[in-house]
């Protein structure tokens, strides 16, 4: 059957449309992704510009799912949709003008979907695995082992959010910096108590910022896999070092890092390196199924 699912991101609207065989295998038909930002002018409430930045990315999908006579589609709105005080108004807009119906999900609906995306993705876990989705409103980690899933959370600790806050410098300062480190600790408190309860030191990323990583650090002597990458994670310092001393323009001129990433990947790579260092990370994998593939695996 075929089927779409548009991830109504805070940051990016993606669309995949894809055909699920009897036996749950997916084979993709079309991909795109379009980078909104609802939260630029804040996460309260979504600014007018990009309010119809994203209607009219939604018009855009909705020709592309005429084009390919796709009838089966579920658009997923999450932590900016969730978050937003005109959420419900563009909600209505998007119904009314490009015939799409968006149904908001729940911090942890959004950890279990992208869980059943990245297990596909990934050989079944010998060892507990920590899987981390970084958004631009909010950031889920889930620890999963051969028992299936210990525990799972969704946090509002986005690219957008943390940038808005604490990324005004160009470039971000040590203060600034120490600042986030604050925050991260204090906010990530459950996480740290859950991984003492379940250690995992092999991280596995889904998406965004994990697709830089892949670019910069892919491991090439590590065996291949169609649906996941290894990284190797010794040039891991030096592309944060890189990364977070670069004013936006240097940023923009570093290869591997899509424009409209560059001013939130400092925030984005601040976030990672503390998260390696709270759970001990030895080993990453970068998955190349996301919250997308589980919605179209779980439907």
């Amino acid at each position: 059957m075929r089927r779409a699912v548009i991830d109504l991101g805070t940051n990016t609207f993606h669309l995949l449309i894809a055909e699920l065989s009897e036996d749950g295998q997916l084979t993709e038909i079309y991909r795109e992704r379009i980078f909104v930002k609802l939260a630029k002018e804040g996460i309260a409430t979504i600014g007018p510009a990009p309010f119809d930045r994203g209607i009219s990315a939604l018009k855009h999908y909705r020709k592309e799912l005429d084009k390919y006579g796709v009838e089966n589609l579920t658009a997923i709105g999450t932590a900016a949709l969730r978050t937003a005080s005109n959420g419900p108004e563009f909600v209505a807009t998007a119904l009314r003008e490009a015939r799409i119906t968006i149904q908001l999900i729940s911090g942890d609906e959004e950890a279990h979907l992208i869980t059943a995306g990245v297990l596909r993705a990934i050989p079944v876990p010998t060892e507990n695995i920590l899987i981390m989705d970084i958004g631009g409103g909010s950031t889920e980690y889930i620890i999963a082992g051969k028992a299936g899933v210990h525990w799972r959370r969704s946090f509002p600790i986005g690219v957008s959010v943390l940038f808005n806050e604490f990324h005004h410098a160009d470039p971000i300062t040590a203060t600034e910096i120490q600042r986030l480190e604050r925050h991260l600790r204090e906010q990530l408190k459950p996480l740290s108590t859950a991984l003492a309860a379940h250690p995992a030191h092999h991280l596995v990323g889904a998406a965004g910022t994990f697709d830089v990583l892949a670019g910069a650090l892919r491991d090439h002597n590590a065996p291949a896999h169609p649906t996941s990458h290894q990284l190797s994670l010794s040039g891991f310092p030096e592309l944060y070092q890189t990364i977070t001393s670069a004013t936006l323009a240097e940023r923009l001129a570093l290869p591997g890092i899509p424009p409209e990433r560059t001013d939130m990947i400092v925030v984005a790579m601040t976030l990672l390196r503390f998260t390696f260092e709270l759970a001990g990370i030895e080993r990453v994998t970068v998955s190349d199924y996301a919250m997308k593939e589980g919605v179209l695996i779980s439907s």
